[in-house]
């Protein structure tokens, strides 16, 4: 099945909330308690911030038949070159079909100046650690993050591109 990779719309917007959802729910289950993970997405992923972030980053949206079914989120690329890469996420069933790879790689080919992109990844998310280090990036360093009262092993990552 084919699949379209663009910039995101604002008319986007509900149906990233819902691959966001979606994907932490599966993603943190036995990790993030669930009510935690609620708090962060109502937070970070309510239509003001995903206003500020369609005006701020540099957003890609994965189609298929006109469904919104993943999304990447990049920084805007700082003087030296460097990127933040805030997210790849996919729903479940589409994983593992190149998509989180033609996401990234949109990214890299559209960002002017990039030379380094870097990721946090939650160290129990083997599906993200897996997929990233199958890309190329390397972990730089290791340490907790206090996540909403919950202590969060995170791993920072960087690709050179």
């Amino acid at each position: 099945m084919g699949y379209l990779i663009r910039k995101m719309e604002q008319e986007d917007i509900k149906q990233v909330q819902e691959v966001a959802k979606t994907t932490w729910n599966a993603t943190y289950e036995g990790i993030i308690p669930l009510e935690v993970q609620e708090k962060f997405l109502n937070s970070a992923y309510n239509d003001d911030r995903m206003m500020q972030r369609l005006g701020r980053s540099t957003l890609y949206v994965a189609e298929i038949e006109g469904r919104v079914v993943g999304f990447a989120n990049f920084s805007q690329v700082r003087e030296d070159g460097k990127v933040e890469l805030g997210a790849i996420y996919l729903y479940p069933e589409q994983q593992g079909n190149g998509i989180g790879s033609a996401l990234l790689q949109k990214g890299i080919k559209d960002l002017e100046g990039v030379n380094k992109i870097y990721i946090n990844v939650e160290k129990d998310n083997k599906i993200g650690k897996t997929f990233y280090e199958a890309k190329g990036f390397e972990v730089v360093k290791e340490f907790d993050d206090e996540f909403d009262g919950h202590i969060l092993k995170t791993i920072r990552m960087v690709l050179k591109v």
